[in-house]
């Protein structure tokens, strides 16, 4: 079995053959997709795919490219609905600094409030960091109290780096870009234990290599299973079966 630890099917891109992408992934043994969610305009997408497909999981989070000038009333509606039901996770939430900067205090105060959050519901959180890898890592280190834990989606960093989020008891995120040439993820992920790792496709992005420029869907996770093969010299059945249990300690559901 094997889990997709993050994939935004509930977005527009699937509305012609959702039914079809889940199916495909079922059949190659993608038995769990997570969805992280992205603000409260996608919430109720998100929850509609979650009533129609059992084996797709939600999480609950502000994603930190739409912090904007009225986050603190996304935020208040994030933790409303964390109030209200069961979430696999708090996410994606996390800090970007690659497109805008101009609400870059207000991500870094997101951050902190939605991991408190994360903490108060003793469940685990997915972290998008680009351009901002090592305050991410900071932010996590400062606030771990032994009862944090999560994965830091899409990890494109250095082997320092990856030891680091190691080292505070989270996942690394593999998905697509282990599979480009020129990106380097492979070359770090091939120095670390398998055990330190989930997979995942963020669908419908980072189309894994053959297909990169093809909208992503989470039947392609044996592309990066493939590619994860090679770097790590282990059996396929393995990588699925750690990287699935690797889920299982994050996820509540």
């Amino acid at each position: 079995m094997i889990k997709d630890s993050h994939a935004h099917i509930y977005l527009e891109d699937f509305d012609d053959d959702l039914e079809e992408v889940i199916s495909d992934a079922v059949s190659v043994g993608v038995k769990e997709i997570y969805m992280p969610n992205i603000d409260s305009t996608t919430i109720d997408r998100m929850h509609s795919v979650e009533e129609r497909f059992s084996n797709c999981k939600s999480m609950m989070g502000l994603h930190p490219c739409y912090v904007k000038a009225n986050y603190k009333e996304e935020l208040r509606i994030i933790e409303g609905n964390l109030k209200k039901r069961k979430y696999s996770a708090v996410g994606e939430i996390g800090i970007d600094l690659y497109w805008d900067k101009s609400f870059a205090e207000a991500q870094y105060e997101s951050f902190r409030y939605q991991i408190e959050l994360a903490r108060d519901h003793k469940i685990g959180f997915a972290i998008h960091s680009r351009d901002a890898l090592d305050d991410t890592i900071s932010i996590v280190s400062e606030m771990q109290d032994g009862n944090l834990k999560g994965i830091f989606h899409c990890f494109n960093g250095n082997l320092d780096q990856a030891k680091k989020i190691i080292d505070l008891g989270f996942y690394l995120g593999i998905g697509g870009v282990v599979t480009y040439k020129n990106a380097g993820v492979d070359i770090v992920v091939a120095q670390l234990p398998i055990t330190s790792m989930v997979l995942e496709t963020d669908s419908p992005y980072l189309s894994p290599g053959p297909k990169r420029v093809k909208r992503n869907v989470p039947s392609r996770i044996p592309l990066v299973i493939n590619r994860m093969e090679e770097i790590l010299d282990i059996d396929r059945k393995e990588i699925a079966a750690v990287t699935t249990r690797n889920c299982e300690n994050i996820f509540s559901y």
